[in-house]
This record gives structure tokens, sequence and C-alpha cells, in this order.
């Protein structure tokens, strides 16, 4: 029912169907045919607002974007982080993630930073909070710049 939120457990199994099909279907034709992927939101996504926010079992959550991916993993991530306020007041719309309180948000956010701190090679953090968007911008440039010249390169 639309009056009714969807449990934990439903919304992560949608999420991972959908990521199932779309890496199916996109992602890894596209690797397959030796091209760059870029993605808004993926595994960390789910990581993130699933086991940090909703507070299901971490393992679990990896252990299903593991087997919805078929082991597909980004070389590289680009976190923009800001405060939770910060963030929560750039919003366009409002959606069920919208809709949630503070602490949520601040569980995620404490979710995407400890996967930025597990995994430092390949999750970059970018501090979106109170800089202008051209710095911001050219700082994620840089990011790809370096990791593609590396990539060419053959070094990834």
């Amino acid at each position: 029912s639309a009056t009714l939120p969807l449990q934990p457990l439903a919304e992560l199994f949608l999420f991972l169907a959908d990521r199932a099909e779309h890496v199916r279907q996109v992602i890894k034709p596209a690797l397959e045919a030796g091209k760059v992927v870029l993605c808004d939101r993926f595994v960390d996504s789910t990581t993130a607002y699933q086991g940090y926010g909703r507070g299901l079992d971490l393992a679990f959550v990896k252990e299903g974007n593991r087997r919805a991916t078929g082991g597909i993993w980004p070389r590289l991530t680009i976190l923009l982080d800001c405060e939770v306020e910060v963030g929560l007041a750039r919003t366009r719309g409002v959606d069920r993630f919208e809709e949630e309180g503070v602490e949520f948000h601040k569980r995620v956010r404490e979710g995407y930073l400890r996967i930025a701190e597990e995994e430092p090679l390949r999750v970059k953090v970018v501090d979106s909070s109170h800089r202008p968007k051209g710095e911001v911008q050219g700082e994620i440039r840089g990011i790809l710049r370096g990791f593609l010249e590396e990539w060419v390169s053959g070094g990834l």
C-alpha cells in the first residue's frame, strides 16, 4: 500500500533487484565493450542507506550487493560529503528518503564516511558543504583526470 512504509528488508531487495537488472542490461555490456561507466549511486549507496541508515546487517547488505552485481565493483567512487542539514536544504523534491528525520541522514552520512575510511584508495571524499560549485567541480575533474590517466596507462 502507498500509505504503509516499506519494511527495510523489502526496500533492500527492491534496490538489489533493480541493480542486478541495471548491471545486466547496461553496465556489464558497456564494460565488455571497453567503455568507462559512470553511475550516480551504486553499491555504496545501498550499504549506506539500507545498512547504516535502516540498520540492516552490513555483511548481508554487502553480500546482496556482490550477488546483484555479479562481482562487478566500482574502481572509483567520488563521495560528495556535506553536513546533513546542508544536504537536506539542497533537496529539490520530496521522496521517502528526504522525509526521513535528521538522525536517519546522520547514520547514512556516517555509513558513507566509514566506507571511505575502509577503502581510501577507491573512495575519494570531496567536501561540498560550503564551497563554491566551481571549486567542487574542479576537484572532481582532477580526481577523474588522475583516475583516467592511470586507467589509460594500464595501471588499473
